[in-house]
């Protein structure tokens, strides 16, 4: 018999109001220029790699399209061929600089879906190790993460220039 869990202060995050979409807080990041600051490990032609600032597990990268599009219809072939490469590189650099015993890669499209900027579609590539989580974030809405973020975009982002 499977146990079930009810994560109940998810209640008011779902309740809460939600500010009216205001476009893509990712755009800025690119722009800044200060890559270290804004997480970015790595800049294409027309896509990106970042280090998500909020991470499900150490090492979530997302690789997004340089240009703001919310949908994978609107897409350049070039955007397109360009976020399959850098889902393959980010496994690659993730595994070489990481050694994870597994990949979960995703996409949210919609609000619905579970995007939360629907208006800058994103891959995410999170690595993933055997029991590499616990309860906490089920029970006390907190993530555990061993290394800080500036430390490891310093091991990526090298990964990257390789």
């Amino acid at each position: 018999m499977s146990e079930l869990l009810h994560p109940y202060w998810r209640i008011r995050y779902v309740a809460a109001p939600k500010a009216p979409a205001g476009g893509s807080p990712f755009a800025s990041l690119l722009a800044s220029g200060d890559d270290r600051t804004s997480l970015v490990v790595h800049r294409g032609p027309t896509c990106f790699v970042l280090m998500n600032a909020h991470p499900y597990a150490p090492g979530h990268l997302m690789v997004l399209p340089n240009r703001e599009v919310g949908e994978l219809v609107d897409l350049t072939a070039a955007e397109r061929a360009e976020m399959m490469d850098l889902l393959v590189r980010c496994q690659s650099v993730l595994q070489k600089v990481m050694n994870p015993a597994g990949f979960n890669l995703g996409l949210n499209l919609g609000k619905a879906a579970g995007a939360g900027i629907p208006t800058h579609l994103h891959f995410h590539v999170v690595p993933r190790w055997e029991g590499d989580h616990n309860f906490m974030p089920v029970t006390a809405d907190t993530r555990l993460l061993p290394q800080a973020l500036s430390e490891l975009w310093e091991r990526l982002a090298g990964a990257f220039e390789a």
